[in-house]
């Protein structure tokens, strides 16, 4: 088994793992759908290589939700959704040589090259905007979509026919070294961007007209590109540059550089960087010279991408479940610089975290002037021991915002900053749980910082799915004291939607009876979508089934919440041995599978707030009644077995896959086992249907399943 840095046992490493998933999904989110991420692209970067080494040291426990399974974020916004043809995957991230040297030593073990034969590689920068896929047909542009969630993307084709770099009909020029006629199906993959004079420049009109300030020129090309009204878009100076290829009839070309020029040749731009090598010493030179010239580039990069250029090679190789195992992007390290911290201020995440902010004297860093940068929480203030006064080095990596790396003045004689222990927003307590390095304001749906991002949580789609109470209308609403609490949603009226602008009966009367369509939702949307830490939507599932009902959940809480204030220390018990005894006891009368502490003790705090009992005394008392969870399950062949679903599913859903296996009296696993009882592998299955055949398993596939449920269904 894989080592970790601390020694994990299996329920840490799970629960660990669980939240890891939770979190990485909503900065997934927050980053591809909204345009609108909280963390540094490094501070990501270190949650996605923490799950990985979990789930290297614990395979048995990869999650069917594991980041290391998902590219991007499933599209939210008001756009048309498109699947594409061939998957959008994203790229595994080397951040040393060493860790590009380890890559081509994979790539020579997998083709099992010999020892010395070289393997090529093209190498480009790693421009830092936004995906995005042109499909040709017979040389005519027909559709542009974005990543999405590498499956589904957001169809943008009136947008990208603004973009002068696009051409609307591929070309053949003879002047390129490598021509080729145009194929009946090309989809040409490259990144939408905004150069770093542009950006300048936009943000500045943007003042003066009182408009959005965008963060970075991947924000500003992410959120021109994804307009409703595609004038917004031409008005924007958006680039591209190719970088790949999805979907196509035939290839021209027998390498990826060959394929470049191709593409090139078409009339659409390539970085004038890229190049092709052999050898190690030759990819890492070039990589120093593209980092040296970073800051003089007209577009923010963030790393060096390496591609094994034979295309059979390409293929040979093939893909993990989120990216190529041919290709790899070398982070470059961060940019740094020295300046004065003029003031640490305290903001109030969406979620009740409190993070410190460094005020800046303001300092130019790889070409951007930085004045604010993370402290990220009060350890790291200890650590740094930096107060306001001191000397500073910051750090900048293509970051949304920079982060202190050292104080140059910690010896100088000032108090130490003391962090706030009340929430700067609403004055309740700020704490830190157990474990954690956070402190949080416990002010849940009473924090003005948090009320907005709760009740968005309460009405999106998986949770109580309220069809059109989107973020726009949640934040209006709130505003202007139209809602302020779950229970209000309940409690609107059209008489009240029609005297503000822009509602007209109809809009009205649809968003009452989506409102009103909501009033018995089933328990386990009831319990995500009052959105206690740590309860996810599988969580909730559990309790729901557990329980079945709300009344039977409550009776659990106040039973458990009797447990933990009963529960007393032992003469001499220590601190840590006492907290276990405890934990164990409310973990006891949870009786939840895959329920820890950690888990429990967020339900019991959630309960034990007075505040958060009354919010949802309002919201019953408003007319919402969750549905008890009735067992339906019916006798059939897999009735009480394991299965496992892998592969492709071509027509239905893996969530409709798993509730109809449920329905059948089955359990739905992640993992294949000497205990799974049946596997159902669809086009693509790999390493799962591999060990089903080893343990001898039984493997059918989609049809036969579809056979089983129909027959079953009578």
């Amino acid at each position: 088994m894989t080592e970790v840095p601390e020694r994990l046992d299996e329920k840490a490493a799970a629960a660990e793992l669980a939240r890891l998933a939770e979190a990485i999904a909503h900065h997934n989110r927050l980053y591809h759908a909204e345009d609108a991420p909280e963390i540094s692209d490094a501070a990501y970067d270190a949650l996605v290589r923490r799950n990985a080494e979990l789930e290297a040291a614990f395979p048995h426990l990869v999650r069917e939700d594991s980041p290391s399974r998902q590219v991007g974020a499933v599209p939210a916004g008001p756009l048309a959704k498109v699947r594409h043809a061939a998957p959008m995957l994203s790229l595994d991230n080397a951040f040393s040589e060493e860790d590009v040297a380890d890559f081509i030593g994979r790539v020579s073990r997998y083709l099992n090259l010999a020892p010395d034969e070289p393997i090529a590689v093209t190498a480009e920068p790693k421009i830092d905007g936004l995906s995005c896929s042109l499909r040709y047909e017979r040389g005519q542009l027909v559709l542009a979509a974005t990543r999405g969630d590498g499956t589904t993307g957001e169809d943008v084709t009136p947008n990208v026919r603004t973009i002068s770099d696009i051409p609307q009909r591929l070309r053949l020029r003879s002047s390129t070294e490598v021509e080729s006629e145009v194929p009946d199906v090309f989809e040409v993959r490259g990144e939408v961007y905004m150069s770093k004079a542009d950006f300048a420049a936009l943000n500045e009109r943007q003042a003066e007209a009182g408009g959005k300030i965008f963060a970075n020129p991947r924000n500003a090309a992410a959120g021109s590109l994804r307009q409703k009204d595609a004038a917004v878009t031409a008005a924007r100076p958006l680039r591209f540059l190719a970088h790949g290829w999805g979907e196509v009839s035939e290839l021209p070309a027998d390498t990826q550089c060959d394929m470049m020029r191709v593409i090139s040749g078409w009339g659409l731009a390539v970085s004038p960087d890229f190049q092709r090598f052999t050898g190690l010493d030759a990819i890492f030179a070039h990589y120093r010279a593209i980092e040296a010239k970073r800051a003089d580039l007209p577009f923010d990069i963030d790393g060096v991408v390496y591609k094994v250029d034979r295309l059979d090679w390409q293929k040979r190789l093939g893909q993990v479940a989120r990216a190529p195992r041919w290709a790899i992007a070398h982070k470059f390290p961060a940019e740094k610089a020295q300046t004065t911290l003029k003031a640490i201020d305290i903001q109030v995440g969406r979620t009740g975290k409190l993070t410190p902010v460094a005020r800046l004297e303001p300092v130019n860093v790889g070409g951007v002037t930085v004045t604010n940068a993370t402290l990220h929480n009060a350890d790291e203030i200890e650590r740094l021991g930096v107060r306001p006064g001191d000397r500073i080095v910051i750090q900048r990596a293509g970051d949304v915002i920079p982060q202190v790396l050292e104080n140059l003045t910690r010896d100088e004689d000032r108090p130490a900053y003391v962090f706030p222990t009340e929430c700067p927003e609403c004055g309740s307590d700020a704490v830190r749980e157990e474990g954690e390095v956070d402190i949080r304001c416990t002010g849940g749906l009473i924090c003005p910082a948090q009320r907005v991002e709760r009740l968005r949580h309460f009405a999106s789609r998986h949770a109580l799915d309220i069809e059109g109470l989107g973020l726009v209308h949640i934040e209006s609403f709130f505003r202007d004291g139209l809602i302020q609490s779950p229970a209000d949603i309940f409690k609107l009226t059209k008489e009240q939607l029609l005297s503000r602008e822009r509602w007209a009966e109809l809009s009205a009367a649809n968003l009452i009876a989506a409102i009103d369509a909501r009033r018995q939702p089933p328990l386990d949307r009831f319990l995500f979508a009052l959105g206690i830490r740590h309860v996810g939507e599988v969580t909730a599932r559990d309790l729901a089934r557990r329980y079945r009902s709300f009344d039977n959940f409550m009776a659990m809480i106040d039973r458990a919440l009797a447990v933990r204030a009963e529960t007393r220390p032992t003469p001499a018990e220590p601190d840590r041995k006492f907290a276990q005894r405890r934990d164990k006891a409310v973990v006891a009368v949870i009786d939840t599978p895959n329920i820890g502490p950690e888990v429990a003790n967020a339900i019991l705090d959630f309960f034990e707030e007075p505040h958060n009992r009354e919010v949802v005394g309002d919201i019953l008392a408003s007319g919402v009644a969750p549905q008890d969870v009735v067992h339906e399950t019916r006798a059939s062949p897999v009735s009480g077995k394991t299965l496992v679903f892998t592969g492709s599913l071509e027509t239905l859903s893996r969530d409709e896959a798993k509730a109809q296996a449920e329905s059948l009296g089955a359990k739905v696993s992640g993992s294949v086992s000497a205990k799974t009882d049946l596997v159902i592998a669809g086009p693509g299955a790999g390493s799962k249907l591999k060990k089903a055949q080893e343990l001898g398993v039984e493997v059918i596939d989609e049809a036969a399943w579809a056979e089983i449920v129909r027959q079953v269904a009578g």
